[in-house]
């Protein structure tokens, strides 16, 4: 190399990777896993779209509509591709229901899927390119984030929508065939959009930072394809993405074993639709009640042992909404040990204003353990006369080392799916996805999920 021409930089790398790496290259576990994340994603959408909140979101949105070409997800009506993105992504993450890249906690999903719902009717797309685009989408989305974590999410960004943006801006340009030049433009026009505030979480506007992630990182491709032009050094310039967002930006771990390890192999699947961090104490709340029917009014005290984030991020003791409990340590306790169960319902709004789980909730005490690991939690149930029923869970279901099964995700995808859709209409749905890799009409996989055609 001409020792006068600096070597290209991280910007230039992650784009040279998205448009180009080759698919061949492209393993079949890493492909698997892209595809598992859309068959989650997909199912979410559906299962959010009555959600009231979404119903605001769409009427405010309905008079600056464009032409009506892209499915909006669990309904009936369709939207131009911007605003379907921006729907369709909402719907994807409102029920806090999506996959979770562990180490990020990064949410892929919601908003990669609206991106190839919204170009999957292009020429010359088909399945495989869905999931190869999704792959490079959220290796991009999960590298940003381990290169700006754990500091950025400390000072309060919303890293799913402010790395999300930016995956998404990658996995459509690579559909939109953008060269590696046109794919940094796209990376920064993401880049310099990139904002979400953990602030939001808990309320509506949470899963707005999300959606508009999606949004806006297919505006981002769509404008770099025709001719749109940012920093060529977005993501490492002393006043680009990883500096201004930081503390810290790690390139090393942007761009380590880049195309040969991948962060996608790493996404998980919640079993319970909260925050993840919940899970372990949801799981040994759970136990506790298949072992023995508690009378709510017998439990003198919950007492649960937890990692320290569960209290960071989830520490409500008295959620006024569904969207609260789904942050709520308290709640997840109580619903799990007196209801048995964890699905959509506990965590909605009846739930959480539930007299009894309401008072239920004043007895849960919880003590942060800063040896637990994170996917593990202790929870004792103490009642009268002393007698204590107590478990430990080592790894929550759904976490590295107690993975979702194809089986249970399957069932997830039904269960979410079929009050929308019905049963018959979500098994042919569910087929389609998982054959998506040969599917040479994959626009139409998505006119199945709606309610009507």
């Amino acid at each position: 190399m001409d020792s006068n021409i600096a070597p290209p930089g991280a910007t230039a790398l992650l784009a040279e990777f998205a448009a180009h790496h080759p698919a061949s290259a492209m393993p079949a576990g890493a492909r698997a896993a892209a595809q598992r994340l859309l068959l989650n994603a997909l199912g979410c959408a559906v299962g959010g779209a009555g959600d009231p909140a979404l119903a605001r979101l769409s009427a405010t949105l309905a008079p600056f509509a464009g032409k009506p070409s892209i499915p909006l997800l669990g309904r009936g009506d369709r939207s131009d591709p911007a605003t379907a993105a921006l729907l369709n992504g909402y719907a994807a993450n409102i029920l806090d229901f999506d996959d979770t890249h562990l180490e990020t906690v990064i949410h892929p999903g919601p908003v990669l899927l609206p991106v190839v719902v919204s170009l999957a009717a292009r020429p010359g797309v088909d399945g495989a390119s869905l999931i190869e685009a999704t792959l490079v989408g959220c290796e991009v989305a999960c590298r940003l984030g381990n290169a700006v974590s754990p500091g950025h999410y400390a000072r309060g960004w919303h890293i799913t929508a402010t790395c999300g943006i930016v995956g998404a801006a990658a996995a459509a340009g690579r559909l939109l065939r953008l060269d590696a030049l046109r794919m940094q433009h796209a990376l920064g026009i993401a880049a310099t959009q990139a904002s979400g505030l953990t602030e939001m979480l808990g309320g509506m506007t949470k899963s707005l930072s999300i959606a508009r992630a999606a949004r806006d990182g297919l505006l981002a491709a769509m404008l770099a394809a025709g001719g749109f032009t940012a920093s060529t050094r977005a993501l490492e310039a002393p006043r680009g993405f990883g500096a201004v967002l930081g503390p810290a930006f790690d390139a090393q771990r942007l761009l380590a074993a880049l195309g040969t390890r991948w962060e996608t192999e790493a996404d998980a699947f919640k079993p319970y639709p909260c925050g993840i961090v919940l899970h372990p104490l949801i799981d040994a709340c759970l136990w506790i009640a298949r072992e023995r029917a508690i009378p709510i009014a017998d439990i003198e005290r919950i007492e649960v042992q937890v990692h320290p984030l569960v209290m960071t991020l989830c520490g409500r003791t008295a959620p006024a909404s569904g969207l609260e409990a789904k942050l709520s340590h308290a709640h997840a306790a109580a619903v799990a040990l007196a209801r048995g169960e964890a699905g959509v319902a506990a965590f909605g709004d009846e739930a959480s204003r539930d007299p009894a789980l309401v008072a239920l909730r004043t007895r849960v005490q919880a003590r942060v353990d800063e040896t637990m690991p994170a996917d593990a939690a202790r929870v004792r149930v103490c009642l009268p006369a002393g007698e204590v029923i107590e478990h430990f869970v080592p790894h929550a279901t759904g976490s590295r080392n107690q993975p979702m099964t194809d089986a249970e995700l399957d069932g997830k995808f039904r269960s979410l799916c079929e009050p929308v859709l019905g049963a018959a209409r979500s098994q042919a749905l569910l087929a389609r996805m998982r054959s998506l890799a040969s599917d040479a009409t994959p626009a139409t996989v998505f006119e199945l999920a709606r309610t009507s055609t």
